[in-house]
């Protein structure tokens, strides 16, 4: 499996002045992800900018020269990007124009694959066009015969089936056959919409019996339908904060009154690391959760550090599934601690 698998991280373009391409430890990723490119509202063809033009050949030819050479993907979409695809999903002819001008973009910059990250479908009708886009775009890279064959991924929910507003399902059949594998957010499972109680934003287990966990969404999507080695494991490289109320009430699900330290009450591991220092925080590897906290004072975060990636790494190989990627690159600390932990973890 080690040989095979996915090794993946998002390298966010906004962390390029910082950690260029070029200085991404190549060693320990078998695929990247370039985040993002967006979609036209009115032409549906990717945008590509003058930065983006520049990172995206830099990106490419930092990937494509490492030994053994790193498969480059290009992840469309992101967090802003939900009326766009709902828009450009709901039309035969919209969908076309998006399809090939992602084989296009694929095909000027060298690329090894494309990843549609539509964060989220909203209702049933989406989820069905959802289906629609991701048929029909296989369809599309089949039919572009003499160049090597395109890899389709899409990153999505931790859960196939969910309620927000209103229930949704992911069209897993479709999906088990158009895509080569799907990314699972298995994070921000908690956050700041829950105020009053801290949370293990990308605990590997729920002990509660609620769900909300990575491997219960690992065994959700294959029961579901899609086949476990087409599932990655989402990890991220950040942790979410909580203030307590009550600093000797310190646990999961402790009394809290909004975020704690951080922007947005998000921290950075590299960030998490320091104020483990700086306050000597104490540390807790929660072996019921499968992922780690730390309290100092009022401040509480939970977060992935090496101990869980290691878990995680452990659960995967031992669940089947194609691998593991992060969220995202630059967020780990110097040492790239988090990111070295998990691929050692998998190669043993």
């Amino acid at each position: 499996m080690a040989s095979s698998s996915i090794r993946g991280g998002y390298w966010p373009t906004w962390i390029n002045s910082e950690l260029p391409p070029s200085s991404i430890n190549l060693a320990l990723f078998t695929h990247l992800f370039y985040a993002f490119l967006q979609v036209d509202p009115s032409t549906f063809q990717l945008i590509v900018t003058d930065d983006d033009d520049r990172m995206l050949r830099a990106f490419s030819e930092a990937a494509h020269g490492h030994s053994p050479r790193v498969q480059a993907f290009l992840s469309i979409g992101g967090g802003d990007s939900t009326s766009a695809f709902a828009a450009l999903a709901a039309d035969p002819a919209s969908r076309a124009a998006f399809i090939q001008s992602t084989i296009a973009v694929a095909r000027q910059y060298d690329l090894d694959g494309l990843d549609l990250d539509w964060e989220h479908p909203i209702d049933t009708d989406e989820m069905a066009n959802f289906g629609r886009l991701v048929t029909e775009w296989r369809a599309a890279v089949e039919a572009d015969s003499g160049q090597p064959r395109l890899l389709l991924t899409a990153a999505v929910r931790f859960e196939p089936s969910f309620q927000w507003e209103v229930p949704r399902s992911y069209p897993v059949a479709e999906m088990a056959s158009a895509l080569d594998w799907i990314n699972s957010m298995a994070y921000d499972l908690h956050g700041p919409w829950e105020p009053n109680t801290t949370g293990l934003h990308a605990a590997l287990y729920d002990p509660t019996g609620a769900g909300v966990s990575g491997s219960d969404g690992v065994t959700a999507w294959v029961n579901a339908g899609m086949p476990a080695a087409k599932v990655v494991l989402g990890m991220p490289l950040y942790g979410r904060t909580w203030r307590l109320t009550d600093s000797n009430q310190n646990g999961v699900g402790a009394p809290a009154a909004g975020t704690g330290p951080g922007t947005d009450g998000v921290l950075r591991y590299s960030e998490v690391v320091q104020f483990n220092r700086d306050n000597g925080a104490t540390v807790i590897h929660d072996v019921n959760w499968g992922e780690a906290y730390s309290y100092a004072g009022t401040s509480w975060v939970g977060y992935d550090d090496a101990w869980t990636a290691e878990r995680k790494v452990e659960y995967a190989r031992g669940a089947g599934i194609g691998g593991y990627f992060f969220w995202s690159i630059g967020q780990d600390d110097a040492a790239w601690t988090v990111t070295t932990a998990a691929w050692n973890a998998w190669q043993n």
